[in-house]
């Protein structure tokens, strides 16, 4: 079967799913790209790292018009931090329009697992009704879980850099162990997998078990050791939403939170950025706000955002 790439990218940004042959053929394209990555993958400087996106879809395409459009001709990639999918309205268009811009620039954008492109998160918080909604099977839904498998669960850039969505497992003290994890598979619901993408940093000392259910809250003395022990200048993360956009945690500037969904859940009239990190380390900041939407009646919102 041709694909005409540019077309599907084109239907997308008109906000117009991809037909039933054409999603299951883009996930199968994006899993044969996905699977031969490494566990940890290796991204060159400089990078723009994004947070949460959360089925904000226009927000997502504003995100690149400040940011700047994936190219051949930039030097600039893409680390996209999880959480793509769930809470916002157009999830399966934000999920489809990554993918896609995975399998036209394979070397230039990067899609780091979270918490919610899991099985289990996904049928409660939107994604998987989403789906039914939008193609009337939960095949697709399902074919997306099994893609969401194959993501890498963290990125380093240039050796320096550490790319992950929650945070920390005390079950870690090296890069080269979060290498060696079996990623294809639902993330566990405890162990260093789930830890990666559920914990959070907090002003404790040491490792506390968090308040979300899974993962742990871990303290200042812990990053540093970890960032010492591995050679690290910066670690990046988001998971947590930040009024700011971004949020150093600790005295020192090594470990960020950017969140990269403005106004969450179209209530919170949050900021988001993206952070860019050049080949020198530079960091830059990128901060904005929702596009205009529609406003939604309340009554018409789902249940999970209550």
């Amino acid at each position: 079967m041709s694909v005409n790439l540019d077309a599907w990218e084109e239907k997308l940004r008109k906000f117009q799913p991809l037909e039933l042959r054409e999603m299951k053929l883009l996930l199968r394209l994006a899993m044969e790209i996905l699977v031969e990555e490494s566990t940890v993958q290796a991204v060159a400087a400089p990078v723009t790292m994004c947070g949460d996106i959360h089925g904000q879809f226009p927000d997502l395409l504003h995100l690149f018009e400040i940011a700047g459009e994936i190219s051949p001709s930039s030097s600039m990639s893409y680390i996209f931090l999880g959480d793509l999918v769930d809470r916002g309205y157009n999830s399966v268009e934000t999920l489809s329009f990554l993918l896609l811009m995975k399998v036209k620039y394979p070397d230039k954008v990067f899609l780091i697992r979270g918490n919610h492109e899991t099985r289990t998160v996904t049928s409660i918080y939107g994604f998987y009704d989403e789906c039914n909604k939008k193609y009337g099977t939960t095949e697709v839904w399902r074919q997306c879980c099994d893609v969401f498998d194959c993501f890498p669960v963290a990125a380093l850039v240039d050796g320096k850099a550490l790319c992950v969505h929650g945070g920390l497992s005390p079950e870690l003290r090296t890069i080269d162990q979060i290498r060696l994890l079996h990623r294809r598979q639902e993330i566990p619901n405890e162990g260093p997998f789930s830890d990666l993408v559920w914990s959070d940093p907090e002003n404790v000392n040491g490792w506390v078990v968090s308040q979300r259910g899974a993962g742990y809250l871990f303290g200042e003395r812990v990053t540093r050791e970890f960032m010492f022990i591995n050679g690290l200048h910066l670690i990046a993360r988001a998971h947590q939403l930040v009024q700011e956009g971004y949020r150093y945690h600790f005295d020192e500037e090594q470990l960020v939170t950017v969140w990269s969904a403005p106004n969450y859940c179209y209530r919170c009239n949050n900021l988001a950025s993206v952070l860019r990190v050049y080949e020198d380390e530079a960091r830059e900041f990128v901060l904005f706000r929702e596009v205009d939407r529609q406003t939604v009646d309340d009554q018409q919102k789902p249940s999970y955002f209550l």
